[in-house]
């Protein structure tokens, strides 16, 4: 039977405690671990969120009614002890931070028993994802989950302390907004009061954050819930949190220098010391080198661009993608000219995946001749410059693709992230920050037929490319910046357009007529006619962030109730039916049928765009 803690009171947690209470009567109260009655003495682990420490009961210094409760323990139970603090009498555990002591209870009370637990609170837990899920508010008690919790809280008290030092007011946005459908899907949310209207949840609060720099509050942050209806994968969720903020009179450099500076101060907080200035690399520069506007640059690999060489060499594949306005470009997997065939074979079918027609290679052996797919439609010459041009030795794998340069990006891109997890070369206890800058300013839908913002339609083209946007609008680059962490995207940001010139040229190339523009942006460009700051700004995804930090694979292990891939919540059960009365109030008919899947990431723009998340 369940007992009541009154009259106690919580002396600390079970962790807190160390040698100098040594001698000191204390309460502690949490979950029992573990149990082991040896007969005459049963030692319990006693679990909360700080640790574990070990409890001893002996029926003489606990009472008989006292060790048959203790008898009574399993694991799960919830429990109040009051005892003396001593030194361990048997051996130390180095494993524990309170090894070296235990707790000689003198008082015991169960305030809540358990059933046998559906798996075993364990750190790395085995049990298959469904389960745990299912029952999260346990696997939630498991000491690593609560020690990713943990670091995410205190991560956030970094960030707001920093912030409001460096003069920013942290501002909510409205969490029932206008659908913006321009990028990632919107939640809907019928409103009773206005039938056949919806509010959308808000993807970021991107337009709110500008209208406050509009209001003049100069320097703004919030950490934000948005909402995303997407196709979800290890690092994106339906719902996640953003550290967003905005400022005005600044330029690129400035919102540089305070995001490095707060890097700084909260990677200390595990331990990882950031030299600034952070590294810097355009656009163009990343994608040449790594395939990717989110380079992971802890290893090597980059790829090595043979077009030249091999624009009129006799192999048809080489020669017809450059016909055709593309490129030949490679990787050198050092030391792997011995790769079974097998293996080479699944990296075909992935750059398959990736858009491509295939996959050349060449192996360098170790007598200085080559074993390739493609060796007999090219000179011993041609070879020989190939090789030389990719710095290829005895023993190195060439990986080659011919097409546009965007398949050339993306296939290769992806390839050396999968021979690097394959080679173990991703070290996670390395942090290589990069700032990603100059992107485009729009890429053309091929589907749509027209050019669509990189990142949002109020993004600020840089001032030399200006007099292209109208006559050559691919060239425009972005006053846009992304920071990234190991090849993941933290955050994103640009500078904003403030000029009504500018915004009407930027929304012609987007495809849009002023009534189109006025119909999605009214509010936000009609308070631009009432004097607006120049502004920029930026947004860091938070679940990421400490995704990263926390050395884990998966956002879901750093957010408290996670959804499952089909935006399913295992525990609630959630979505779920709800009443026909409910659905007849707000005017809503359901009828059967498909959907079809989520769009592209988006970022600090709320709906509008790109990543961020």
């Amino acid at each position: 039977m369940a007992e009541s803690m009154r009259g106690l009171k919580r002396s600390c947690r079970c962790a807190e405690l160390t040698e100098k209470q040594v001698g000191q009567t204390v309460t502690l109260m949490g979950w029992v671990q573990k149990s082991r009655n040896k007969g005459g003495i049963i030692f319990v682990d006693l679990r909360d969120r700080s640790g574990i420490i070990q409890l001893i009961f002996e029926e003489d210094k606990t009472g008989a009614d006292g060790f048959e409760k203790a008898s009574r323990l399993r694991s799960e139970f919830v429990v109040a002890v009051t005892g003396q603090v001593a030194l361990r009498s048997g051996a130390v555990n180095e494993k524990l931070a309170t090894g070296k002591i235990e707790i000689i209870v003198g008082d015991i009370r169960i305030l809540s028993e358990s059933e046998t637990p559906p798996f075993p609170i364990e750190e790395n837990s085995r049990t298959r994802d469904d389960v745990r899920l299912k029952y999260r508010y346990l696997d939630l008690r498991r000491p690593d989950l609560q020690r990713n919790l943990i670091l995410r809280s205190e991560v956030a008290a970094q960030m707001r302390q920093f912030l409001i030092e460096e003069g920013f007011l942290e501002i909510e946005t409205p969490m029932l907004t206008k659908s913006t459908p321009e990028g990632a899907r919107d939640y809907l949310v019928p409103s009773r009061v206005h039938p056949g209207s919806f509010y959308a949840l808000p993807q970021s609060p991107q337009l709110f954050k500008q209208l406050l720099m509009c209001s003049g509050y100069d320097r703004y942050f919030q950490i934000a819930r948005c909402f995303r209806d997407e196709d979800l994968r290890a690092d994106r969720q339906p719902e996640f949190t953003q550290l967003d903020m905005e400022m005005s009179f600044v330029d690129v450099d400035d919102v540089i220098d305070i995001n490095e500076r707060l890097l700084q101060r909260i990677f200390r907080r595990i331990g990882v010391e950031i030299t600034l200035p952070l590294p810097r690399m355009t656009w163009q520069e990343a994608m040449d080198r790594f395939g990717s506007d989110k380079p992971d640059t802890r290893f090597g690999m980059e790829l090595t661009d043979v077009t030249e060489i091999v624009k009129n060499c006799g192999f048809g594949v080489f020669a017809g993608a450059v016909k055709n306005g593309g490129s030949v470009r490679g990787i050198n997997v050092k030391g792997q000219g011995a790769m079974p065939r097998k293996k080479i074979d699944k990296l075909v079918d992935l750059a398959r995946d990736f858009g491509a027609g295939g996959l050349a290679y060449l192996s360098v052996n170790e007598d200085g001749t080559y074993k390739s797919s493609f060796a007999k439609f090219m000179t011993e010459e041609e070879l020989a410059a190939l090789v030389s041009a990719m710095q290829g030795e005895a023993g190195d794998l060439l990986l080659f693709a011919a097409d546009k340069n965007k398949v050339v990006w993306d296939v290769l891109g992806n390839l050396r992230l999968e021979l690097a997890k394959q080679l173990e070369l991703l070290d996670k206890n390395v942090y290589n920050f990069l700032w990603v800058t100059e992107f485009p300013l729009l890429e053309y839908n091929e589907e749509l037929g027209r050019y669509q913002a990189m990142h949002h339609p109020f993004t600020m083209p840089m001032e030399e490319d200006l007099p292209y946007l109208e006559s050559e609008p691919a060239r425009v680059r972005a006053q846009a910046y992304d920071i990234v962490l190991n090849g993941v995207e933290l955050g994103g940001g640009s500078i904003r357009i403030h000029q009504d010139d500018v915004q009407e040229k930027m929304f012609d190339a987007l495809g849009f007529t002023k009534e189109e523009a006025h119909e999605q942006f009214g509010f936000l460009l009609q308070a631009f006619r009432y004097g607006v700051p120049p502004h920029a700004g930026l947004a860091y995804g938070l679940d990421r962030m400490i995704m990263l930090m926390a050395k884990q694979d998966s956002i879901r292990d750093v957010i408290a109730f996670p959804k499952v891939k089909d935006a399913s919540c295992l525990m609630t059960e959630a979505p779920a039916p709800v009443d026909k009365a409910q659905l007849e109030e707000l005017g809503i008919e359901v009828r059967d049928g498909e959907t079809d899947s989520g769009l592209s990431d988006g970022d600090e723009s709320g709906g509008l765009c790109r990543d961020g998340n």
